[in-house]
Protein backbone atom coordinates (compact mmCIF):
# COMPACT_ATOMS: atom_id res chain seq x y z
CA UNK A 1 0.00 0.00 0.00
CA UNK A 2 1.54 3.52 -0.98
CA UNK A 3 1.96 6.04 1.98
CA UNK A 4 -0.24 9.17 0.84
CA UNK A 5 1.00 12.38 1.50
CA UNK A 6 0.25 15.65 3.92
CA UNK A 7 -1.06 18.36 1.75
CA UNK A 8 0.72 21.59 3.64
CA UNK A 9 -0.67 22.22 6.88
CA UNK A 10 -4.10 21.00 5.85
CA UNK A 11 -5.94 17.57 6.64
CA UNK A 12 -5.57 16.16 3.23
CA UNK A 13 -3.66 13.07 2.67
CA UNK A 14 -2.71 11.94 -1.23
CA UNK A 15 -1.33 9.74 -3.56
CA UNK A 16 1.85 11.19 -4.80
CA UNK A 17 0.67 11.54 -7.95
CA UNK A 18 -2.18 13.61 -9.17
CA UNK A 19 -4.33 12.81 -11.97
CA UNK A 20 -4.61 15.48 -14.05
CA UNK A 21 -8.16 16.09 -15.25
CA UNK A 22 -7.14 18.34 -18.52
CA UNK A 23 -7.65 15.45 -20.94
CA UNK A 24 -11.20 14.86 -19.84
CA UNK A 25 -13.66 15.62 -22.41
CA UNK A 26 -10.91 16.53 -24.57
CA UNK A 27 -8.56 13.72 -25.89
CA UNK A 28 -10.24 11.42 -23.77
CA UNK A 29 -14.42 11.06 -24.03
CA UNK A 30 -16.04 10.73 -21.48
CA UNK A 31 -15.83 6.63 -21.31
CA UNK A 32 -12.04 6.45 -21.62
CA UNK A 33 -12.36 9.35 -18.89
CA UNK A 34 -13.73 7.19 -16.56
CA UNK A 35 -12.19 3.77 -17.60
CA UNK A 36 -8.71 6.03 -16.78
CA UNK A 37 -10.47 7.37 -13.05
CA UNK A 38 -11.20 4.13 -12.35
CA UNK A 39 -7.72 2.65 -13.25
CA UNK A 40 -6.42 5.33 -10.86
CA UNK A 41 -7.95 4.85 -8.03
CA UNK A 42 -7.84 1.20 -8.01
CA UNK A 43 -4.28 1.61 -7.73
CA UNK A 44 -4.53 3.63 -4.71
CA UNK A 45 -4.81 7.00 -5.98
CA UNK A 46 -7.12 9.91 -4.95
CA UNK A 47 -6.06 13.02 -6.29
CA UNK A 48 -7.30 14.19 -9.32
CA UNK A 49 -6.76 17.78 -10.60
CA UNK A 50 -9.19 19.77 -12.72
CA UNK A 51 -10.13 23.48 -13.38
CA UNK A 52 -13.40 25.10 -14.76
CA UNK A 53 -11.70 25.73 -17.78
CA UNK A 54 -10.74 22.63 -19.02
CA UNK A 55 -11.43 22.10 -22.11
CA UNK A 56 -12.85 25.43 -23.12
CA UNK A 57 -10.28 25.64 -26.08
CA UNK A 58 -11.44 22.92 -27.78
CA UNK A 59 -14.14 23.97 -30.63
CA UNK A 60 -17.94 23.26 -29.67
CA UNK A 61 -16.76 22.97 -25.92
CA UNK A 62 -18.01 25.93 -23.17
CA UNK A 63 -15.38 25.49 -20.38
CA UNK A 64 -16.06 22.99 -17.63
CA UNK A 65 -16.34 19.26 -19.38
CA UNK A 66 -13.61 18.38 -17.55
CA UNK A 67 -15.68 18.92 -14.13
CA UNK A 68 -18.52 17.83 -15.58
CA UNK A 69 -17.01 14.07 -16.21
CA UNK A 70 -15.65 14.03 -13.17
CA UNK A 71 -18.77 14.46 -11.04
CA UNK A 72 -20.66 12.11 -13.15
CA UNK A 73 -17.94 9.53 -12.35
CA UNK A 74 -17.80 10.08 -8.36
CA UNK A 75 -21.19 10.35 -8.39
CA UNK A 76 -21.65 6.92 -10.30
CA UNK A 77 -18.77 5.40 -8.32
CA UNK A 78 -20.62 6.38 -4.65
CA UNK A 79 -17.06 7.44 -3.64
CA UNK A 80 -16.98 11.18 -3.90
CA UNK A 81 -15.82 11.08 0.12
CA UNK A 82 -12.85 8.52 -0.91
CA UNK A 83 -11.03 11.29 -3.42
CA UNK A 84 -9.86 14.44 -2.81
CA UNK A 85 -10.74 16.92 -6.01
CA UNK A 86 -8.96 19.84 -6.46
CA UNK A 87 -10.25 22.57 -9.25
CA UNK A 88 -9.25 26.42 -10.26
CA UNK A 89 -11.16 29.47 -10.99
CA UNK A 90 -9.87 32.49 -13.34
CA UNK A 91 -10.07 31.48 -16.60
CA UNK A 92 -13.52 30.31 -17.59
CA UNK A 93 -14.86 31.98 -20.27
CA UNK A 94 -18.17 33.11 -18.18
CA UNK A 95 -16.23 33.10 -15.41
CA UNK A 96 -12.56 35.14 -16.08
CA UNK A 97 -10.38 37.11 -13.44
CA UNK A 98 -10.24 36.73 -9.40
CA UNK A 99 -12.55 39.60 -7.86
CA UNK A 100 -14.67 38.66 -4.97
CA UNK A 101 -18.25 38.18 -6.69
CA UNK A 102 -16.09 35.88 -9.65
CA UNK A 103 -14.45 33.61 -7.35
CA UNK A 104 -17.89 32.65 -5.93
CA UNK A 105 -19.90 32.65 -8.51
CA UNK A 106 -17.44 30.30 -10.09
CA UNK A 107 -17.23 28.39 -7.40
CA UNK A 108 -20.88 27.48 -7.32
CA UNK A 109 -20.68 26.81 -11.15
CA UNK A 110 -17.82 24.74 -10.22
CA UNK A 111 -20.23 22.46 -7.63
CA UNK A 112 -22.55 21.86 -9.83
CA UNK A 113 -20.60 20.76 -12.72
CA UNK A 114 -18.56 18.39 -10.31
CA UNK A 115 -22.03 17.70 -8.71
CA UNK A 116 -20.86 18.03 -4.59
CA UNK A 117 -21.15 20.08 -2.27
CA UNK A 118 -17.20 20.87 -1.25
CA UNK A 119 -14.20 21.36 -3.17
CA UNK A 120 -11.23 19.80 -1.52
CA UNK A 121 -8.80 21.92 -3.01
CA UNK A 122 -9.23 25.52 -4.29
CA UNK A 123 -6.86 27.28 -6.70
CA UNK A 124 -6.72 30.68 -7.69
CA UNK A 125 -6.14 29.20 -11.47
CA UNK A 126 -3.71 32.29 -12.82
CA UNK A 127 -2.79 35.43 -10.31
CA UNK A 128 -4.49 38.46 -11.63
CA UNK A 129 -2.53 41.32 -10.20
CA UNK A 130 -4.69 44.09 -10.27
CA UNK A 131 -7.07 42.75 -7.69
CA UNK A 132 -5.67 43.23 -4.62
CA UNK A 133 -4.73 40.26 -2.45
CA UNK A 134 -7.04 41.24 0.04
CA UNK A 135 -10.08 40.95 -1.88
CA UNK A 136 -9.04 37.26 -3.25
CA UNK A 137 -8.06 36.12 0.21
CA UNK A 138 -11.27 37.64 1.73
CA UNK A 139 -13.61 35.78 -0.84
CA UNK A 140 -11.98 32.47 -0.76
CA UNK A 141 -12.71 32.67 3.31
CA UNK A 142 -15.87 32.75 3.17
CA UNK A 143 -16.16 29.71 0.81
CA UNK A 144 -14.05 28.44 3.73
CA UNK A 145 -16.33 29.01 6.00
CA UNK A 146 -19.33 28.33 4.17
CA UNK A 147 -18.16 24.56 3.74
CA UNK A 148 -18.32 24.98 -0.14
CA UNK A 149 -14.08 24.92 -0.25
CA UNK A 150 -12.06 22.39 2.30
CA UNK A 151 -8.93 24.36 1.55
CA UNK A 152 -7.36 27.18 -0.75
CA UNK A 153 -4.22 27.15 -3.15
CA UNK A 154 -2.38 29.08 -6.00
CA UNK A 155 -1.14 28.37 -9.02
CA UNK A 156 0.71 30.38 -11.37
CA UNK A 157 1.62 33.47 -8.62
CA UNK A 158 4.92 35.50 -7.92
CA UNK A 159 6.62 34.91 -5.15
CA UNK A 160 6.04 38.23 -4.25
CA UNK A 161 2.30 37.57 -4.75
CA UNK A 162 2.09 34.98 -1.99
CA UNK A 163 3.95 36.15 0.23
CA UNK A 164 1.57 39.19 0.36
CA UNK A 165 -1.16 36.73 0.56
CA UNK A 166 0.37 34.23 3.36
CA UNK A 167 1.10 37.71 5.10
CA UNK A 168 -2.47 38.65 4.65
CA UNK A 169 -4.10 35.66 5.81
CA UNK A 170 -2.02 35.68 8.77
CA UNK A 171 -2.64 38.96 9.77
CA UNK A 172 -6.25 38.86 10.10
CA UNK A 173 -6.55 35.21 10.82
CA UNK A 174 -8.38 34.13 7.31
CA UNK A 175 -8.04 31.15 5.29
CA UNK A 176 -4.45 30.54 4.35
CA UNK A 177 -2.86 28.98 1.01
CA UNK A 178 -1.68 25.42 1.91
CA UNK A 179 -0.18 24.34 -1.54
CA UNK A 180 0.90 25.69 -4.69
CA UNK A 181 0.84 24.56 -8.30
CA UNK A 182 4.01 25.89 -10.28
CA UNK A 183 5.23 24.63 -13.79
CA UNK A 184 7.84 22.28 -12.87
CA UNK A 185 10.09 20.12 -15.00
CA UNK A 186 13.47 18.60 -15.43
CA UNK A 187 13.71 20.73 -18.46
CA UNK A 188 11.60 24.11 -16.72
CA UNK A 189 13.23 24.10 -13.58
CA UNK A 190 13.49 28.15 -13.09
CA UNK A 191 9.74 28.45 -13.24
CA UNK A 192 9.86 26.74 -9.76
CA UNK A 193 13.23 26.62 -8.63
CA UNK A 194 14.21 30.35 -6.38
CA UNK A 195 12.51 32.37 -4.68
CA UNK A 196 9.17 31.04 -5.32
CA UNK A 197 10.59 27.10 -4.00
CA UNK A 198 12.02 29.34 -1.04
CA UNK A 199 9.35 30.51 -0.32
CA UNK A 200 6.82 27.35 -0.39
CA UNK A 201 9.88 25.50 1.73
CA UNK A 202 9.70 28.29 4.60
CA UNK A 203 6.23 28.89 4.76
CA UNK A 204 5.71 24.82 4.61
CA UNK A 205 3.61 25.13 1.30
CA UNK A 206 2.96 21.68 -0.66
CA UNK A 207 4.07 22.24 -4.39
CA UNK A 208 2.20 20.41 -6.93
CA UNK A 209 3.68 20.80 -10.07
CA UNK A 210 2.08 20.96 -13.84
CA UNK A 211 3.43 20.11 -16.83
CA UNK A 212 5.57 17.15 -15.02
CA UNK A 213 6.42 15.83 -18.34
CA UNK A 214 6.84 18.64 -20.41
CA UNK A 215 3.72 17.80 -22.71
CA UNK A 216 4.83 14.40 -23.10
CA UNK A 217 8.24 15.27 -23.76
CA UNK A 218 9.57 13.28 -20.67
CA UNK A 219 7.84 10.12 -21.32
CA UNK A 220 11.10 9.63 -24.04
CA UNK A 221 8.72 9.32 -26.93
CA UNK A 222 9.66 12.31 -28.18
CA UNK A 223 13.02 11.14 -30.03
CA UNK A 224 14.67 12.71 -33.21
CA UNK A 225 13.23 11.86 -36.52
CA UNK A 226 10.32 10.59 -34.38
CA UNK A 227 6.58 11.24 -35.63
CA UNK A 228 4.33 11.48 -32.41
CA UNK A 229 0.49 11.70 -32.90
CA UNK A 230 -0.58 13.95 -30.01
CA UNK A 231 -2.54 16.71 -29.63
CA UNK A 232 0.65 18.98 -28.04
CA UNK A 233 2.83 17.21 -30.16
CA UNK A 234 3.98 20.80 -31.15
CA UNK A 235 4.63 22.11 -27.99
CA UNK A 236 7.71 19.34 -27.30
CA UNK A 237 9.30 20.44 -30.34
CA UNK A 238 11.72 22.74 -28.84
CA UNK A 239 12.78 20.12 -26.53
CA UNK A 240 13.47 17.77 -28.70
CA UNK A 241 15.81 20.04 -30.54
CA UNK A 242 17.59 21.11 -27.85
CA UNK A 243 20.70 19.81 -26.60
CA UNK A 244 19.61 19.77 -22.79
CA UNK A 245 16.72 18.39 -24.10
CA UNK A 246 18.64 15.52 -25.42
CA UNK A 247 21.24 15.05 -22.44
CA UNK A 248 18.07 14.86 -20.37
CA UNK A 249 16.63 11.82 -22.20
CA UNK A 250 20.62 10.52 -21.90
CA UNK A 251 20.40 10.44 -18.72
CA UNK A 252 16.82 9.57 -18.12
CA UNK A 253 17.72 6.08 -20.32
CA UNK A 254 20.05 5.30 -18.31
CA UNK A 255 18.65 5.62 -14.80
CA UNK A 256 15.21 3.70 -16.18
CA UNK A 257 17.43 0.91 -17.41
CA UNK A 258 19.70 1.00 -14.09
CA UNK A 259 16.14 0.27 -12.38
CA UNK A 260 13.96 -1.55 -15.09
CA UNK A 261 11.50 1.09 -15.25
CA UNK A 262 10.23 3.59 -17.79
CA UNK A 263 11.57 7.11 -18.68
CA UNK A 264 8.14 8.88 -17.50
CA UNK A 265 8.76 7.00 -14.23
CA UNK A 266 11.69 8.30 -13.87
CA UNK A 267 10.92 11.69 -14.75
CA UNK A 268 8.53 12.35 -11.95
CA UNK A 269 10.42 10.58 -9.59
CA UNK A 270 12.93 12.89 -9.50
CA UNK A 271 10.26 15.41 -9.32
CA UNK A 272 8.78 13.73 -6.54
CA UNK A 273 12.49 13.87 -4.88
CA UNK A 274 12.45 17.65 -4.74
CA UNK A 275 12.31 19.78 -2.06
CA UNK A 276 8.80 21.22 -1.43
CA UNK A 277 7.20 18.81 -4.20
CA UNK A 278 4.01 16.71 -2.58
CA UNK A 279 2.99 14.91 -5.87
CA UNK A 280 3.67 15.84 -9.27
CA UNK A 281 0.52 15.90 -11.66
CA UNK A 282 0.34 14.18 -15.38
CA UNK A 283 -2.25 13.07 -17.15
CA UNK A 284 -3.38 9.85 -19.10
CA UNK A 285 -5.51 9.88 -21.95
CA UNK A 286 -5.72 6.02 -21.86
CA UNK A 287 -5.20 3.18 -19.45
CA UNK A 288 -1.92 2.13 -20.79
CA UNK A 289 -0.40 5.06 -20.48
CA UNK A 290 -1.05 4.84 -16.70
CA UNK A 291 1.25 2.62 -15.36
CA UNK A 292 4.37 4.52 -16.38
CA UNK A 293 2.74 7.79 -14.11
CA UNK A 294 1.46 5.20 -11.45
CA UNK A 295 5.39 3.95 -10.96
CA UNK A 296 6.05 7.13 -9.43
CA UNK A 297 4.59 5.72 -6.19
CA UNK A 298 7.21 3.21 -5.54
CA UNK A 299 10.30 4.02 -7.43
CA UNK A 300 12.98 5.25 -5.24
CA UNK A 301 16.09 6.65 -7.11
CA UNK A 302 19.56 6.81 -5.50
CA UNK A 303 21.04 10.19 -4.61
CA UNK A 304 23.44 9.50 -7.33
CA UNK A 305 20.34 9.38 -10.00
CA UNK A 306 19.04 12.91 -9.01
CA UNK A 307 22.60 13.83 -9.28
CA UNK A 308 22.88 12.04 -12.66
CA UNK A 309 19.83 13.81 -13.92
CA UNK A 310 20.28 17.27 -12.15
CA UNK A 311 23.49 17.63 -14.18
CA UNK A 312 21.66 16.31 -17.28
CA UNK A 313 18.75 19.16 -16.71
CA UNK A 314 21.14 22.24 -15.66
Amino acid sequence: MTSLRKLGSSDLEVFPLSLGGNVFGWTADEQTSFAVLDAYTAAGGNFIDTADAYSAWIEGNKGGESETIIGRWAKARGNRADVVIATKVSQHPDYQGLSAANIKAAADASLRRLDTDYIDLYYTHFDKPEVPVEEIIGALDELVKAGKVRHIAASNISAERLQESLDFSDREGLARYVALQPHYNLVSRDTYEGPLQDLAAREGLSAVPYFSLASGFLTGKYRPGATVQSARAGRVREYADSERGQRVLTALDEVAAAHGAQVATVALAWLAAQPTITAPIASARTVDQLPALLGVADLKLTDQDITTLTEASA
